[in-house]
């Protein structure tokens, strides 16, 4: 039986004329001149001050952090529900990611929670755009305004995505992409800080390069500019065989998207009346990216059965995002109910842009079997003893 996986990266012939291209210009290395193309469309694409194309995007985030002068001790909010990397760069500067509780219907980090946690020591906060719905951006500036914190979007899961007619990743004072495979425009791997303040832009391209300028710039000056390093930075630098890439997939992007909506709308049509699950919610305001397709399962079903099943089947699945609260590393104070909840009972099954309509079919009728056939019977429709 052909399997159908989780994730799979729209790569084709487009993207292989463009890394040959790359080969041929004899610069492959990062910060060169399809470095900086890349950089110059993500600012005309998403308006903002300046971008910086990145390895990926936990160092967009660690060099956002650093730009915006977080120090030792700092507490910095960040939203419990998703993958745990803004907690981790929090980590990364000897600060203490506060974790927030997130709304039950989106999975996106509360507003009233992240007003809740503000003490003098808080500076920032760290907002996700969970598996690729943005979360809600004007409540969350107006408490970062009220109380005097920056506001970061990690909108690594929703490229193409939009809030109020806004692109994902311009909704904040900073924004962070990520190009990983499964993401709506990618290169394998890859990042992007997006900075309304060409100031901090500078900074962070500064400190994604060992803090020294452009070698490839140097590279043009008469003479022999020698770098002096300024500040202690990284090895951040994206690749010009990834930027070329992400040169293509960018003007791919609605496309794709395109593409993954009606994937996501036939199995909101296929699985809308099944009592054993929710199909995922969009408010009206935003659109999503679906980086992730994620079902919630009625309480009373074993889950790991669920999976066990459409595995054995050929069919992808995964548990879906992390409550970062309760991973072991962060020893975190906090409880967000909310997010654990959703941590126990969140369901991924397969979402790209390369699935087609039989295939969504035999998830959906997989999935209605392997639901009813592990619910427990506590009188819920198809529970066995």
């Amino acid at each position: 039986m052909e399997s159908i996986p989780l994730v799979h990266a729209s790569l084709g012939k487009r993207e292989l004329a463009a890394v040959a291209e790359v080969f041929a210009s004899g610069w492959p290395a990062g910060q060169g001149p399809r470095g900086k193309a890349l950089e110059a469309q993500l600012v005309e694409r998403y308006a903002v001050g300046d971008a910086v194309a990145m390895c990926n995007a936990g160092a967009a985030l660690h060099a956002s952090l650093l730009a915006l002068g977080v120090k030792p001790g700092d507490e910095v909010i960040v939203a419990d529900y998703g993958f745990p990397a803004p907690a981790h760069a929090v980590r990364y500067l000897d600060a203490i990611p506060v974790c927030a509780d997130v709304r039950a219907d989106t999975g996106t980090i509360d507003p009233q929670a992240v007003a809740d946690l503000v003490t003098p020591r808080t500076v920032g906060v760290i907002a996700v755009d969970t598996v690729g719905i943005p979360a809600d951006y004007v409540e969350l500036q107006a408490v970062a305004d009220r109380h005097g914190l920056f506001l970061i979007e990690d909108a690594a899961c929703a490229v193409g995505a939009t809030y109020r007619g806004r692109e994902a990743g311009s909704l904040a004072e900073v924004g962070v992409l990520s190009f990983h495979g499964r993401k709506g425009a990618s290169s394998g791997e890859g990042g992007a800080l997006l900075a309304a303040d060409p100031k901090v832009g500078a900074d962070a391209r500064l400190l994604a390069s060992f803090g020294i300028g452009s070698i490839f710039d140097m590279g043009k000056v008469v003479g022999l500019p020698i770098p002096e390093f300024t500040r202690i930075g990284h090895n951040y630098k994206l690749s010009d065989i990834a930027a070329a890439i992400l040169q293509v997939q960018l003007d791919r992007v609605d496309e794709l998207l395109a593409r993954r909506d009606a994937v996501a709308t036939q199995y909101g049509e296929l699985l809308a009346d099944e009592e054993l699950l929710t199909v995922p919610y969009t408010p009206e305001d935003r659109t999503h990216a679906w980086q992730t397709y994620m079902v919630t399962l009625d309480p009373g079903v074993d889950r790991a059965a669920v999976a066990t099943e459409l595995r054995a089947k050929g069919i992808g699945c995964g548990h879906g995002t992390f409550a970062t609260h309760v991973q072991p590393v962060f020893k975190s104070k906090q409880t967000c109910p909310v997010s654990a909840e959703l941590f126990r009972r969140h369901l991924a099954i397969p979402m790209h842009a390369e699935l087609g309509t039989s295939q969504v079919e035999r998830v959906a009728e997989a999935l209605r079997g392997a639901v009813r056939a592990h619910a427990a019977a506590t009188g819920v429709r198809g529970g066995t003893a």
